[in-house]
């Protein structure tokens, strides 16, 4: 492709033919353009050089960057592009150099929910016949597809190659997780989204982002920057955001489609919970439908309601839509009943790593224990140390037992990170061994107790300084039950 064509005519030399993306000089092949993007850990302006020796015809940098390399002997018969926003055009370049895309792209934001609400909506449209993927934390999924992702919404030179491959395939409606990560570094900008969806809004990444309100600024530019005006944005109503994202939709000209109990578009008007169910009695434009919803958690009922609406709001067949419903699967790891012991007490596994989520979780595990609820969680290292003591606070109060154990430690002192859980979480068990708390955690139940083990979910290994070691939370408690009934005998 030219040069030209990926700058959408924007002043580039049309004779120089570019063969590839990358912003990894490491990666770069003869032919292809190098984007210098500029990181938290290195800055890719010193990688140039290398790139060049590998190949590269075009660099893409920061225009301060590019006028020095066009003063620079080496680089001076390499196109060079300036751009005072790299990583927005570098998406931009590669939905150009990747051109195919489903007829159908929607993108899910918000703290909590957004795998949920991406696997819900790839289930209804496959129950309706149509060829389906989501890509998100879960990693790619569709009937014909599983592939594992290193990021909720990986790079945009990678994100773009991967929707162009599904596209190619045979894939036609396409759910997207859209991570404030992702968004603030512009990996979407080019995705031709129709429908876009909020959950919810609560603290988390705030190690990254500066505070709240740039938290909150990443999660907006889904619809005031990704998707093109007139689209379609479902809304969750019982968030107290939805205001921050109703203004930004009305000033784009969405069609606003709000949800949940006070949604004025698909309403939640009852929600009874029965063993392994929720009855739900919903209104969907005026008119009211009865769904047996084959999941527990009042969260879980939000994340299959805006699912349903994305997929309405893009045309669906109502009755159709709301049957799929009842043959929804949760996606792993998320609120997942991975075993249960012969007394019947139930062991459930999920991703819950911020205080809403924790909050969320127990409070809606607590209608199904007619025994006692109990949870094993942890925390990330290098991570926001503000949430450790905050989801300390809401274990000891929600559930009748706590065992505190190592998460990702990543590159801090485990022991640190579980004091700081633990000042907050008086009477919590202190385990470092996450396999040994899960094991005391089993062989504490009894008939109709819960057992939680929070903040991993899908989740294959641990990482203890720096180092990736397998480990999986459901195979761990299953191991753990057969172990203490095989004694039992």
């Amino acid at each position: 492709m030219r040069l030209s064509e990926l700058m959408n005519g924007n002043g580039a030399t049309p004779e120089v033919d570019i063969l590839g993306l990358s912003a990894d000089s490491r990666e770069v092949k003869p032919g292809y353009l190098f984007a210098a993007l500029s990181g938290s850990l290195e800055d890719g302006a010193d990688f140039i050089d290398d790139a060049i020796r590998h190949g590269a015809v075009a660099v893409l940098a920061q225009p301060e960057v590019a006028s020095r390399c066009t003063q620079n002997a080496v680089r001076r018969d390499v196109q060079v592009v300036p751009d005072f926003n790299p990583r927005r055009r570098l998406a931009q370049m590669a939905a150009r150099f990747y051109p195919a895309q489903p007829e159908t792209v929607v993108a899910v934001t918000g703290t909590n929910g957004k795998t949920s609400v991406v696997s819900f909506a790839r289930q209804i449209w496959e129950h309706l016949g149509y060829r389906a993927a989501s890509l998100g934390t879960a990693g790619i999924t569709g009937s014909h597809l599983d592939v594992r992702l290193s990021h909720t919404t990986p790079e945009p030179i990678e994100l773009h190659r991967l929707i162009d491959s599904m596209a190619t395939d045979g894939v036609d409606h396409l759910a997207i997780e859209a991570s404030s990560h992702g968004l603030d570094q512009y990996r979407l900008d080019g995705v031709r989204v129709t429908a876009a969806a909020f959950t919810n809004l609560t603290r988390d990444h705030l190690d990254y982002h500066r505070n709240a309100d740039s938290y909150l600024y990443a999660k907006l530019r889904l619809f005031g920057e990704v998707m093109a005006p007139g689209g379609i944005a479902v809304l969750n109503a019982d968030d107290p955001a939805y205001l921050d994202f109703e203004d930004i939709c009305w000033a784009r000209g969405h069609q606003i489609v709000s949800v949940g109990a006070k949604g004025s578009d698909l309403q939640l008007v009852k929600r009874a919970p029965g063993d392994d169910f929720q009855q739900l009695a919903i209104v969907w434009r005026g008119t009211r439908y009865a769904v047996k919803l084959p999941l527990i958690g009042d969260f879980q009922v939000s994340n299959a309601l805006v699912a349903a609406a994305l997929v309405l709001s893009n045309g669906a067949d109502t009755a159709q839509v709301f049957d799929a419903l009842e043959h929804l699967a949760g996606p792993p790891g998320r609120m997942e009943l991975v075993a249960r012991r012969v007394s019947g007490a139930r062991v459930f596994v999920d991703y819950a790593h911020t205080p809403d989520a924790l909050d969320r979780l127990l409070r809606a595990l607590r209608p199904f224990a007619s025994g006692e609820l109990s949870v094993i969680f942890g925390c990330g290292g290098d991570r926001d140390i503000g949430k450790r003591p905050q989801m300390g606070r809401i274990a000891s109060e929600l559930a009748d037992w706590v065992i505190i154990t190592d998460d990702n430690p990543r590159n801090e002192e485990p022991q640190n990170i579980r004091r700081q859980i633990s000042a907050a979480a008086p009477g919590a068990i202190d385990i470092s061994d996450r396999a040994q708390a899960i094991r005391v955690g089993v062989s504490r139940l009894s008939t109709g107790d819960i057992l939680v083990v929070a903040g991993k979910g899908h989740e294959s290994g641990q990482i203890v300084h720096g180092v990736f070691n397998p480990f999986d939370d459901a195979q761990e408690v299953r191991d753990a039950i057969v172990e203490l009934e095989e004694n039992i005998k």
